[in-house]
């Protein structure tokens, strides 16, 4: 599945934000506070109101009054997702909508939560799923073509005001787009990688299947690979000797009181170097190969500025690994300031932020005549950057 269009309302900075017909590989650049990290925290904050509920996403974030948009004229917060997935051998376009807002006793609340995808070639899309402040109906013979709109089975359902609909129903695999949708978003991943807890040993337990958010695990899952998909790991090997010097092998290795470590062999040395003493440029490529060559992708990647701690010549390299990953499908959304990266960048896959009065702009590389016109001249994206083409991108 992939997310084909979002718009959002009146979350932070973005007071009304739309992007249509999303590539696979998103590229977002712009100055220092102009949206890139709010716009990735709209898919950390719907994770965290399914993970738990509305009330406590928004408390992470600040609570409601810090996030719904300054002097915003509706007193709403406003996601809609439309995503694509095969439903009776269709392929569908299915609309997923959530507004958020405080009920008459100033708690957080679920005023309106739709799934919604046309039965029939022409017509209007049915609601599937349709509650409002807790309560609501949801259609449990959705697959049944054969009946007629008025002929479905209608399931009345009553939640808490802040529970998401397809946090319970989509454990059901009977609401089939419910289901599919609550999987896609507990599948995604939204960096907040840190060097510093992807280093030194750790115990040899807990999660392995996939990279953390901060990459503490990294350790265990290098292991998984090594051990289980020896075949990906000498993928992941191979790139590391190319791109590091030196490098000759990585050991994931357990310790007599069972604790992992990475060890990095030097080809210059005959004992390896434990990876607490190894660059941070070092452990941040090999995570991002780990990350990128996981055998089970995450459908929705969301990675800032993945040029930190980077050799810029690296990051063309790393952007066709991105796009790799894309094309295996999973969707890769990526903010950088980094020049390189997008000298390296297609065209369509580029957008850019600008914020105006307090407010985000989204900008799409591709709707801009004169930057279509350099580039089918042969200007790369990163030149023209620099150059001050993006219009409002550089600060003020």
């Amino acid at each position: 599945m992939k997310i084909e269009n979002i718009h959002i309302e009146n979350f932070k900075s973005l007071r009304r934000v739309e992007i249509r017909n999303m590539p696979s590989l998103c590229i977002f650049v712009g100055a220092n506070g102009s949206g890139k990290t709010t716009l990735f925290h709209v898919f950390g904050f719907l994770k965290e109101c399914l993970t738990f509920n509305v009330t406590r996403a928004l408390q992470s974030f600040g609570g409601f009054h810090e996030v719904i948009s300054r002097n915003a004229e509706k007193k709403e917060i406003i996601v809609e997702i439309q995503y694509r997935m095969e439903i009776t051998g269709k392929d569908r376009l299915v609309t997923y909508r959530l507004e958020i807002a405080l009920d008459d006793k100033g708690r957080p609340c679920i005023k309106r939560e739709i799934l919604r995808y046309k039965r029939g070639a022409s017509g209007s899309p049915f609601h599937f799923l349709d509650f409002a402040y807790g309560k609501g109906q949801a259609v449990v013979n959705e697959e049944d073509f054969s009946k007629t709109d008025e002929e479905l089975t209608k399931e009345e359902q009553q939640l808490q005001p802040d529970i998401l609909a397809i946090k319970g129903l989509g454990q059901f695999e009977r609401f089939k787009a419910a289901y599919a949708f609550r999987q896609l978003i507990e599948g995604w991943h939204i960096s907040d990688f840190h060097i510093n807890l992807a280093r030194g040993s750790k115990d040899y337990s807990g999660y392995s299947d996939h990279l953390s958010v901060t990459g503490d695990n990294l350790q265990l899952v290098a292991k998984n690979i090594h051990d289980n998909h020896p075949e990906i790991f000498e993928q992941i090997l191979n790139k590391m000797k190319r791109r590091i010097p030196g490098i000759g092998e990585i050991t994931p290795e357990t310790t007599q009181d069972n604790r992992l470590l990475l060890k990095f062999k030097d080809q210059s040395f005959a004992d390896p170097f434990i990876d607490k003493y190894v660059s941070d440029g070092t452990i941040k490529m090999f995570a991002y190969l780990v990350l990128l060559h996981d055998p089970k992708p995450f459908p929705l990647l969301c990675i800032e500025e993945p040029e930190n701690q980077l050799y810029p010549k690296m990051m063309a390299e790393l952007l066709e690994e991105l796009r790799d990953y894309a094309r295996r499908g999973g969707q890769v959304l990526v903010s950088t300031h980094s020049p390189d990266l997008l000298n390296a960048a297609e065209l369509e896959e580029v957008f850019w932020l600008v914020k105006k009065d307090g407010y985000t702009k989204l900008h799409r590389a591709s709707d801009d005549e004169q930057i279509r016109r350099y580039t089918s001249e042969g200007d790369k994206l990163g030149y023209l950057w620099k150059e001050g083409a993006f219009t409002g991108a550089d600060p003020q």
